[in-house]
């Protein structure tokens, strides 16, 4: 749970340096993203039942894929450079291990 509270200060740093015109666009989306990677993890261990916490915890993994998808995206776009998300994606890829891990044991 720190580490995805941890990806969402992350998210918005970056987002941060964005285009002001982006605001409803790829800065919302990768805000509302990284909260619902957050949200889906917490919401996941508070369920009670195996298949409840799994479909939590596929949904916060999906969000992952989202996410670098649009920073894909926004390289392309030129709103951030790949050393600028270096930490981010590194992140990323272990809170996807970690939610591939939880979907597994449940």
């Amino acid at each position: 749970m720190k580490q995805s509270i941890e990806f969402i200060e992350l998210i918005y740093e970056l987002t941060n340096k964005f285009p002001s015109d982006e605001c409803f666009g790829l800065i919302s989306q990768l805000r509302r993203a990284s909260v619902s990677v957050s949200s889906n993890i917490a919401e996941g261990s508070a369920r009670k039942y195996n298949k409840e916490r799994s479909r939590f915890y596929e949904m916060a993994r999906s969000s992952l894929v989202e996410i670098d998808t649009q920073l894909i995206i926004a390289m392309k776009l030129n709103f951030v450079e790949y050393k600028s998300i270096k930490s981010v994606e590194s992140l990323l890829e272990r809170l996807f291990a970690m939610s591939t891990q939880l979907i597994r044991k449940t």
